[in-house]
């Protein structure tokens, strides 16, 4: 069992340089499947979910390396087999993104139901609605996803969403490019590595216009060709240092960010007294007073987002008044991390899908569980700001969505290192 072990009450000073998105590199990665020849994927953040996805596609028959410089490099050419190894798929969230992939390189395909974080239900019906609206006829039981061409065979088509789905949206733009005709996504989600994914796959010959509206239009392609594509910063691994500074205080310069997919974030911190200045490609946070309380609501982009939910709520506990955090995205969310905080002395009540916090004056050291990727790093941020010392146990979860993390944050003054045993 891994574990952090953090001496608190340090302010965080410095530079920290932000890596490629995750949630854009676990779709990346797989669409590479769809392209014929070599793909050089820059900016590949070194995090245990991508060290899965390329197993995966090694399973599969790529040849896929990774480079000294974080650049990906995936050659695809011999791969034959549409059944990736369950035993790695069901280790990962994102795994489902190769059922679209599949679909779109053999027509068919078999994978696994995935695994991932259990912070809630997070059922895939409206990517098989996707497939079937595309021709396909789909078998799903209790433990994978099969399918193949039905009797009209694979096609565009019109489809409309019934909630707003990142997963259903990525799935069904990248099953799409590879399949012939025209097709709309409405009602599309808009979040910043959906577009990164529309471009890199346009980079590679795919015609795919709209990403970031709620109307994409994608026009099946008969092959993708080799090239090199840079992913774009992480914007939740971003969020999550501007709020480690605001609940820590400290003057932090975050580097290699794109501020326009941050402000649903700063403006927040900055409503809380955290000073936000803006430059082309970083952002500088500075804090030396308490916060204030606010009021938050997760929504899907440009709002702010589930995945900054834990770590604003920290920030929350931290700042004076009562503060009111509502999840509309995942209600059973707070459940992976609250009663962990309430252990280092945070006064949180939950009534439905809204946190009421009331601010304490300081977190005490204890020692606490990470259950998935985002509560594990608010632990974290939560543990630095403490008194005393704090062990964040299996951050093994955390390590899934960021890249460095201990040494990241001991470069900014924290006290902070990794244990195995």
């Amino acid at each position: 069992m891994s574990r952090y072990v953090i001496q608190g009450g340090r302010p965080l000073n410095g530079t920290v340089t932000i890596s490629g998105a995750k949630n854009a590199a676990v779709a990346i990665l797989p669409a590479a499947l769809l392209v014929d020849g070599v793909c050089r994927i820059e900016h590949v953040p070194d995090i245990s979910d991508v060290r899965i996805m390329l197993d995966i596609l090694r399973g599969l028959g790529a040849l896929a390396r990774r480079e000294e410089d974080g650049t990906v490099v995936i050659d695809a050419t011999n791969v034959r087999d549409a059944s990736p190894d369950p035993a790695l798929v069901e280790q990962m969230r994102a795994s489902y993104y190769l059922m679209g992939v599949l679909l779109g390189r053999f027509g068919r395909a078999h994978v696994a139901l995935p695994g991932g974080c259990n912070f809630a239900s997070r059922p895939i019906d409206q990517h098989i609605k996707g497939f079937a609206a595309l021709g396909a006829e789909v078998e799903e039981t209790e433990e994978y996803v099969q399918m193949h061409p039905g009797p009209s065979g694979l096609h565009g088509n019109r489809i409309s969403l019934d909630v707003v789905s990142v997963g259903a949206t990525v799935n069904i733009m990248i099953a799409a490019s590879r399949i012939p005709g025209q097709t709309i996504i409405e009602n599309a989600a808009k979040e910043p590595h959906i577009v990164d994914l529309a471009n890199f796959l346009n980079t590679m010959g795919a015609r795919i216009s709209g990403a970031g509206t709620d109307t994409v239009k994608i026009w099946g392609v008969q092959s993708l060709r080799g090239n090199t594509y840079a992913i774009i910063p992480d914007q939740i691994e971003a969020g999550t240092y501007l709020a480690a500074v605001a609940a820590t205080g400290g003057n932090v310069l975050v580097k290699n960010v794109i501020p326009k997919h941050m402000s649903c974030i700063t403006s927040k911190l900055a409503e809380m007294g955290a000073e936000i200045l803006n430059y082309d490609d970083a952002i500088r946070i500075r804090c030396g007073a308490r916060l204030h309380h606010a009021t938050v609501k997760t929504r899907v982009y440009p709002g702010f987002p589930t995945d900054m939910q834990a770590q604003i709520c920290v920030c929350m506990v931290l700042a004076s008044g009562v503060s009111r955090l509502t999840e509309s995205v995942y209600e059973t969310r707070f459940f992976g991390y609250v009663s962990e905080l309430e252990r280092m002395g945070a006064d949180v009540q939950i009534t439905g899908k809204t946190a009421i916090i009331t601010g304490v004056e300081a977190l005490a050291g204890a020692t606490v569980d990470a259950h998935d990727l985002r509560a594990g790093a608010a632990l974290v941020i939560a543990g630095l700001a403490a008194q005393g010392s704090t062990i964040v146990k299996d951050c093994h979860y955390i390590e899934r969505g960021y890249e460095r993390l201990v040494e990241k944050f001991r470069g900014l003054g924290a006290d902070i290192r990794r244990i195995e045993g």
